[in-house]
C-alpha cells in the first residue's frame, strides 16, 4: 500500500475528551471547532498555511480581541481530516494513505492551501501522493471507496472521476501488462507452492488472474460509484460478456434469494457475519434491483436465463415496478430456450392468488420468445429450413446429429411440455390457460408428442370432472401421428381419454405398421432378385480364387441380412397379434366404439383385419420365404 509521510515534529497534540490541546507551552488563542470537537491551537500557524483560516481569524480577532473561536462544521472529512491539518501546520509527522488522502486533500481545498502560503503546501502534497495511489489497482480502489465520505467535495477535485479511470484502465487492459501472471498456467497447480521461472525457484507461486479477476473488488463499491465504472470499462470497449458477469457477481452480493444454491465458498462469503455486506431495507432492495436491471447489457445470451429469471422472481417479491418486471420478461424470452425448468417455475406471490404458478407470466414470456423467433426466421419458413436438413441428409448419406433444424424452438417446445407437466396437477387451473399456453408452439416445433401426451393425461388425471366435450377439446393439442409406440401403447389402455381419441391412435398407428411391414417386403424381395446371381456362381468355378472369396463373403453378408429380416418379421408378427387381441378386448368393453369406424368407413369385422395390418398366412409365407433363404 502506498504511504507517505509529511513533517518532523514529533507530537505535540493530546487529547482530553472531546477536546485537543497542543502542548507547546504557549497558551492557545484560537479554537477551532469541527462537530463535536474543539482545538485548542494557536493563531500563527495556521493563517500561515490557509487563506481561509487567515480571513476567519482576521474577521473575528477584530471583533472579539486576542481570542477567537473559529466554527468549521461543513469541513471535509470532520475532526480527523482537521486534526491532519493541524498537524501538518505545525509541521508535526503524518502519514498519508490511500484511505486519508482523499479527505485530506478535500480539506486542503476547502481551506484554500496553496503554494500562495508556503511552499510544498498540503494541496501540493495530496496531489503529488494521489498521482501515485493512481498507479496501484489495490489503492485506486481503496481511494474510490473514501470517496464515499466526502463525495461533492471529491467530485470538485475530480478525485473520483481519476479513481475511476484509472481503475477502468487496469480492467481492460491486459493483466500481464501490469506484471500480473494469467490464470490457467501450470505454476498454479504446483504442489510445493513455488513460482518456477527456467527450472529456477523464483519465491513463493503468484496469484492468478482470469477476465473476472475484478469482479469482486469493485463489488465493494456503493451502487452509484460501480455504476459510473461499469460505464466507464464499456466506453473503453469491455466486453459484454465480461460486464454481465460482473453485474450478476454484484447482483449475488447485495440482493438475497438470487444466489439460490451457492456453492460453500460463495456461502461463506455472503454469510460471514463479519462480512462488510450489510443487510439493505426492502425499499433499498427494490431500487437496486431496478437500477441493476436497467445496467444489464441489452445483447442476447451475455447474461445467464437462470439470473433473470431469478431476477424476476425478487422483482416480484418486492414489488417492484412495472417497467422493471416487464424488461425482465422480454430479456428471459429472447432467450427461452437457455432456460431450465427449475427456474421457470415461478411461484405465484399472495394470498388471493388461484393458482400455484404464475402460468401468466410464463405465458408473457414465451409469447416475447415467439415473437423473436418468428422475426428471426421470418426469411425462410420452417418448411424450407426442413427441406434444406433432408438435402443434407441425402447429400452426407449418414445423419449429423450435430445438426438440428429450429433448434431454439425445440428445446423450448420441449421445456413447455415439462413446464405443463408440473403445472397440470394444480386443480385450480384453468382449462383456457392450459390450452393457450400448449398452443403457443407451432406444430412443427414438436419431433414427438409425447411430453405433450404426458402432461394431458396428468391434466385428466387431475380434472376428473371435465366432460367428453372439454376432453376432446384438450386432445386436440398434440397430433396423433406424432406419438411413439410406448406413447401409442399408454393411450390405448388409457380410459380417461375419449374414445375418439383412442380410435385414433390406432388407426394411425395401424398405417405406421402397414407401412413398416410393407418396407420390410420391399427389402426383401430386392434380396431375394440379388440371391440370383449367387446361386450361379458354381458356373464360373474357373474364374480366379479371389473372384470365389469375393462370392463367399457376399454371401456370408447376404445370410446374416436375411436372419435380420426374419427376426423383424417376426417382432412385426407378434406385434399384430397383440394389437389383435387389444381391439376384441375393447369390443367387449366398448360396443359403441365401432360406431365411431363405422364413420371413418370401416365395418366392424374390417376395423379388426385392417388393425392387424397383415393376415397370419402372408405372414407364414414371408417366414417360409426367409426359410428357404437359408438352405441356398
Amino acid at each position: 500500500m502506498a504511504c507517505m509521510k509529511l513533517g518532523s515534529k514529533s507530537e505535540s497534540f493530546r487529547r482530553q475528551g472531546q477536546t485537543w490541546l497542543c502542548a507547546t507551552g504557549l497558551p492557545s488563542d484560537v479554537i477551532v471547532e469541527v462537530g463535536d470537537m474543539s482545538f485548542h491551537l494557536h493563531k500563527f500557524p495556521l493563517l500561515s498555511r490557509s487563506a481561509v483560516l487567515e480571513k476567519l481569524i482576521e474577521d473575528l480577532s477584530a471583533e472579539d480581541g486576542p481570542s477567537c473561536v473559529l466554527e468549521l462544521h461543513d469541513m471535509p472529512g470532520g475532526a480527523k481530516a482537521f486534526e491532519l491539518v493541524a498537524k501538518f501546520c505545525y509541521g508535526v509527522k503524518i502519514e498519508l494513505t490511500s484511505q486519508n488522502v482523499v479527505s485530506l486533500r478535500c480539506a486542503a481545498e476547502h481551506l484554500q492551501m496553496n503554494e500562495s502560503y508556503g511552499e510544498g503546501n498540503l494541496i501540493k502534497q495530496t496531489e503529488d501522493f494521489l498521482n501515485d495511489v493512481f498507479g496501484d489497482w489495490a489503492d485506486s480502489l481503496k481511494a474510490l471507496e473514501a470517496c464515499d465520505e466526502v463525495l461533492p467535495h471529491a467530485e470538485e477535485v475530480h478525485i473520483v472521476s481519476r479513481c475511476i479511470n484509472s481503475l477502468a484502465t487496469k480492467a481492460c487492459a491486459d493483466p500481464s501488462a501490469f506484471g500480473w501472471p494469467k490464470s490457467g498456467g501450470n505454476n498454479k497447480d504446483d504442489p510445493r507452492g513455488e513460482f518456477m521461472w527456467n527450472g529456477i525457484c523464483a519465491g513463493p507461486n503468484p496469484q492468478y488472474f482470469g477476465e473476472d479477476w475484478w469482479y469482486e473488488d469493485v463489488s465493494l463499491l456503493s451502487f452509484p460509484l460501480y455504476k459510473r465504472f461499469i460505464m466507464a470499462v464499456e466506453s473503453k470497449g469491455m466486453k459484454q460478456e465480461s460486464i454481465a458477469g460482473s453485474v450478476m457477481f454484484y447482483g449475488k452480493r447485495y440482493l438475497p434469494g438470487v444466489c439460490r444454491h451457492p456453492s460453500l465458498k460463495e456461502h461463506l462469503r455472503y454469510a460471514n457475519p463479519t462480512s462488510s455486506v450489510t443487510a439493505l431495507s426492502e425499499a433499498d432492495q427494490r431500487l437496486l434491483l431496478e437500477e441493476i436491471v436497467e445496467l444489464i447489457p441489452n445483447e442476447k445470451g451475455v447474461t445467464l436465463t437462470r439470473f433473470l429469471l431469478r431476477l424476476l422472481r425478487i422483482a416480484m417479491l418486492l414489488h417492484a415496478s412495472p417497467s422493471c418486471r416487464e424488461n425482465l420478461e422480454k430479456r428471459v424470452g429472447r432467450q427461452l430456450d437457455q432456460a431450465t425448468l427449475d427456474d421457470l417455475l415461478i411461484p405465484n406471490i399472495g394470498f388471493t392468488v388461484e393458482n400455484l404458478y404464475d402460468v401468466d407470466c410464463v405465458q408473457r414470456i414465451l409469447d416475447h420468445f415467439m415473437i423473436v423467433d418468428q422475426m428471426e426466421v421470418s426469411s425462410s419458413s420452417p418448411c424450407i429450413i426442413e427441406e434444406e436438413y433432408e438435402d443434407k441428409e441425402e447429400d452426407e448419406g449418414v445423419m449429423d446429429d450435430r445438426f438440428q433444424p429450429l433448434t431454439p424452438v425445440t428445446m423450448v417446445a420441449k421445456l413447455v411440455d415439462g413446464y405443463l407437466a408440473e403445472v397440470a396437477t394444480d386443480v385450480n387451473l384453468k382449462l383456457l390457460k392450459f390450452q393457450s399456453l400448449a398452443a403457443c408452439i407451432p406444430d412443427y416445433a414438436r419431433q414427438l408428442d409425447d411430453g405433450l401426451y404426458r402432461a394431458i393425461d396428468i391434466y385428466l388425471k387431475a380434472h376428473p370432472w371435465l366432460v367428453d366435450s372439454e376432453k376432446e377439446q384438450l386432445c386436440r393439442l398434440m397430433n396423433c401421428q406424432k406419438l411413439s409406440l410406448e406413447a401409442c401403447t399408454h393411450a390405448a389402455q388409457n380410459e380417461r381419454l375419449p374414445l375418439r381419441v383412442i380410435v385414433q391412435v390406432l388407426f394411425f398407428e395401424q398405417l405406421r405398421l402397414r407401412a413398416s411391414v410393407a418396407g420390410w417386403f420391399f427389402v426383401s424381395d430386392n434380396i431375394e432378385n440379388s440371391h440370383v446371381p449367387i446361386e450361379n456362381l458354381p458356373l464360373f468355378r474357373n474364374n480366379a480364387t479371389s473372384q470365389s472369396n469375393r462370392a463367399n463373403y457376399q454371401k456370408e453378408d447376404q445370410v446374416v441380412g436375411i436372419d435380420d429380416m426374419r427376426h423383424r418379421v417376426l417382432e412385426l408378427e407378434k406385434e399384430c397379434s397383440n394389437m389383435k387381441r387389444e381391439i376384441e378386448k375393447m369390443e367387449k368393453s366398448k360396443s359403441g366404439g365401432w360406431n365411431i369406424l363405422s364413420k371413418l368407413g370401416f365395418k366392424k369385422s374390417q376395423a379388426t383385419v385392417t388393425a392387424c395390418s397383415v393376415s397370419d398366412t402372408q405372414l407364414q409365407c414371408k417366414i417360409h420365404q426367409c426359410r428357404a433363404f437359408d438352405i441356398c
